[in-house]
């Protein structure tokens, strides 16, 4: 993360204190399985709520070092963006885990969580965590702590999780529960091979269906830099992020025809080869966009907020890629294509200038405009001038105008055109 990257970032926080009452993550995780860092997939950290606004600034991540900065607590807003500034002002500077994540203890209220695949994990300020630890023979310990300093150290698995509930959750009062049986679950995983991405996919679905701190946020892989990025993020200030047990998506499994929620609800076969539709959950999608396969892919929107088209966009986007590469062409023939045949509704049509490609971070993003005049989908791009429909236009006019005077003259006509046979 570069000093200019850095100013960006605060400049970006503090927007969005000056807009908006920026809502605090009640839960943060960060999970290591490969501390030397080279499992691709060996270190992944994340943060979720039941409150509103739980946009990025919620897990900040540096792909040029590897470390996430999550944040959250009962403190205000500012100095919640003092804690976070001072935090990657550590890190960027060389600083372990532990000591970026105690700058949260000069912040009242506060916490901040850190950590990479080869310097640990650490969660400073105010925080209720349990410490997951996985030694080379299996063992397992979970430990919690309360406030202050808690250290996964370098070169350990494990894992840190923090949980609250937040007020107004219906669920208010499952969050100690749910904290331990989730660390618990962590170790298990840990301790059976599986990557820090699977896993944060359980963390994810267990956390929100049982404590109801279920709306993204999002999660990122600090091992290859990817990230969730605002699939699941509000789309507006003061709304809630997408549900992360609900269902985002549904796929053919045969070909690859995928549609997003809200419009999924409309299909439950294939329309191309008519194969029964597989439902993909919120967490599932989360493991499946942060998973390094060399196939995954970030995909961003833009210009829009109409419903269900941030989701289906992306799967469109994934299959295009799959199937024709980093094309900016092919992918917005595919968008148009969906765009025709109603898949896609309340966008207009895009180009390959409005697709932004950075294939070295496997990563798109698409740019709508608006559609003119309310209309919920473009007008047809038909192969006839203006001129010509007008023609046609006046000529169905006149031949609707004969048509009237023959039915309204029928019974006179026909009288005189008998009297002329006899």
């Amino acid at each position: 993360m570069s000093y200019n990257l850095l100013k960006r970032i605060m400049l970006l926080l503090i927007t969005l204190i000056m807009v908006v009452n920026t809502s605090a993550a009640t839960m943060n995780v960060i999970i290591i399985t490969d501390p030397t860092g080279q499992d691709p997939n060996g270190a992944a950290a994340g943060s979720m709520s039941f409150a509103e606004n739980m946009f990025q600034s919620t897990f900040i991540m540096s792909k040029e070092n590897n470390f996430a900065v999550l944040s959250g607590g009962e403190g205000n807003q500012t100095p919640r963006l003092g804690a976070i500034v001072r935090t990657l002002e550590l890190l960027e500077n060389g600083a372990t885990a532990a000591d970026a994540a105690s700058a949260a203890n000069s912040f009242s209220g506060i916490r901040i969580m850190t950590g990479g695949p080869t310097i640990g994990a650490a969660v400073g300020g105010s925080f209720d965590v349990y410490v997951v630890t996985v030694d080379n023979n299996g063992t397992i310990t979970v430990t919690p702590a309360s406030g202050g300093l808690a250290v996964l150290p370098p070169g350990e698995k494990g894992a840190i999780i923090h949980l609250r509930n937040t007020h107004g959750n219906p669920q208010y009062g499952t969050a100690e529960r749910v904290r331990q049986e989730t660390a618990v679950m962590i170790g298990k995983m840990i301790r059976d091979g599986y990557p820090a991405t699977d896993i944060i996919g359980e963390v994810f679905k267990e956390v929100s269906t049982d404590a109801g701190e279920k709306y993204g946020g999002g999660a990122v892989n600090l091992a290859s830099s990817i990230t969730t990025g605002d699939m699941f993020t509000p789309s507006d200030l003061n709304e809630t992020g997408f549900p992360m047990n609900e269902p985002y998506s549904k796929v053919c499994p045969t070909c690859g025809w995928s549609s997003g929620y809200s419009g999924a609800e409309d299909f439950k076969t294939c329309p191309l080869d008519g194969t029964d539709l597989k439902t993909i959950y919120a967490y599932d999608a989360l493991v499946n966009t942060i998973t390094s396969t060399g196939e995954g892919i970030s995909v961003s929107i833009y210009g829009t907020d109409a419903p269900g088209i941030s989701e289906t966009t992306r799967e469109i986007v994934q299959y295009s890629v799959k199937q024709n590469g980093f094309n900016a062409a092919k992918i917005a023939q595919d968008i148009n294509s969906n765009i025709n045949n109603g898949l896609l509704v309340g966008v207009n049509y895009v180009e390959a200038k409005d697709i932004n490609i950075r294939e070295n971070s496997r990563a798109v993003g698409v740019y709508y405009k608006a559609l003119p005049d309310k209309r919920t989908s473009p007008p047809w791009d038909l192969p006839l001038s203006s001129s010509v429909l007008n023609i046609v236009g006046n000529m169905q006019t006149a031949l609707g105008l004969i048509l009237v005077v023959l039915v309204l003259f029928r019974s006179t006509l026909l009288t005189s055109f008998m009297k002329k046979r006899r």
